[in-house]
């Protein structure tokens, strides 16, 4: 017989993370140097001297992914895949399968070896994205939030598409400002819900995730994407999220008080960006799937993955 709900323990996904009060308290990136267009600089921007290390089934990594594409540095920028498949002891690993591959850089069976050469003492989660620097084998960055800027201004003088810009100037303070509640509510807040281990720490998770979803389909009700018919780095970060609600974050992570597709503009919206060229194969969902149900055994110990949502795409409402 179980013991009462009280005195139960609950194993948290990631223990170095966990508050006293159950809750989700995301690590620190470790690594946040910079890359400038500057020939002077400890890393100057240079064609085909950096590499990215991603998963396709990361939203960190994705919002990366889907920049190098519509910037098109693909050629001076290049990237391997991890196995969407993550287990606690070794972390992220290069394997060759559907999607990802072994590592033709280094020769890395795991990614935390590339965070041990750069800081021999390093003993936090290993995540990705990275960015590695193959002339002083280092990691330059392991922040997302720094690489979204980077890919952005600093390597225009090889991207196919220079003139997009991402963070353009008069809009920084609304785009920062909207970052960050999408940030702590939606982008983490499926998280905060995810992986508490306590009743009173996932709903203070998921009403605020649920509050500004609410807030972004009156937004969406005016414009195309957040901030009109002009795609911003806003735009990339809640996207990343959306793609993987209603096929991860409403059952896995019970934030189920509505799903992406009873939004009319939240729909509209996802459907809108996942139709830009380049974006669809940048989205893998077998990825998306196998990573979370699986991976996350704390949560869903059977590792069973569910075969539905059916269609996973909300469709698109006019």
């Amino acid at each position: 017989m179980n013991p009462p709900a009280e005195t139960q323990e609950h194993t948290a996904q990631f223990p170095l993370e966990q508050g006293g009060d159950g809750s989700f308290q995301r690590q620190k990136d470790a690594f946040r140097r910079w890359v400038k267009n500057d020939k002077d600089a400890e890393f100057p921007a240079v064609a085909d001297r950096y590499h990215l290390y991603v998963s396709l089934a990361c939203p960190w990594a994705h919002r990366i992914i889907l920049l190098r594409r519509f910037k098109g540095l693909e050629s001076a920028i290049g990237l391997t895949v991890v196995d969407p498949i993550r287990n606690d002891t070794d972390g992220w690993a290069f394997r060759d399968g559907p999607g990802h591959t072994t590592d033709p850089i280094n020769g890395f069976r795991l990614l935390k070896e590339a965070y041990l050469a750069t800081d021999p003492s390093f003993s936090g989660r290993v995540t990705v994205p990275v960015l590695w620097d193959k002339h002083t084998r280092t990691i330059v960055s392991n922040s997302d939030d720094d690489l979204l800027r980077m890919l952005n201004s600093e390597f225009n003088a090889f991207a196919r598409n220079a003139a997009p810009d991402f963070y353009p100037e008069p809009l920084r303070a609304e785009i920062d400002r909207l970052n960050e509640v999408i940030y702590q509510t939606v982008n983490d807040g499926v998280y905060r819900a995810g992986f508490a281990t306590t009743q009173e720490a996932y709903e203070k998770g998921v009403y605020p995730l649920f509050d500004t979803l609410d807030l972004l389909e009156t937004r969406l009700g005016r414009s195309r994407f957040l901030f009109g018919d002009q795609i911003v780095e806003t735009d990339i970060r809640l996207f990343v999220s959306l793609i993987r609600f209603d096929p991860v974050y409403h059952g896995h992570f019970k934030c189920n008080l509505r799903r992406i597709a009873d939004y009319q503009n939240l729909s509209r919206f996802l459907a809108d960006f996942y139709e830009l060229p380049g974006v669809a194969e940048t989205v893998n969902f077998d990825h998306i799937k196998r990573h979370y149900y699986v991976t996350h055994d704390d949560i869903n110990p059977t590792q069973i993955v569910p075969v539905g949502p059916w269609p996973l795409l909300p469709r698109k409402r006019s």
